[in-house]
């Protein structure tokens, strides 16, 4: 399933604005961390539905992810 691009993008802000504050990373580098991420890549291929999944779900999932990638 396709998504609108301009609510994809608002979604994508509202998930790496999320993921800034709980990582504690400027905006610049949440939305590196972000555009390189497993979460990205499904959210913008529309694989299970992902873009779909709540703000708050995805921003975990990000953190969860950025995490496991720093050790």
């Amino acid at each position: 399933m396709n998504a609108n691009p301009v609510l994809m993008q608002k979604k994508y802000t509202r998930v790496v604005e999320l993921f800034a504050q709980k990582a504690g990373l400027s905006l610049d580098d949440a939305l590196k961390v972000f555009y390189h991420s497993d979460v990205y890549d499904l959210m913008s291929g529309g694989v299970s539905n992902m873009h779909c999944m709540s703000d708050i779900y995805l921003a975990d999932d990000l953190l969860r992810e950025f995490n496991e990638n720093k050790h």
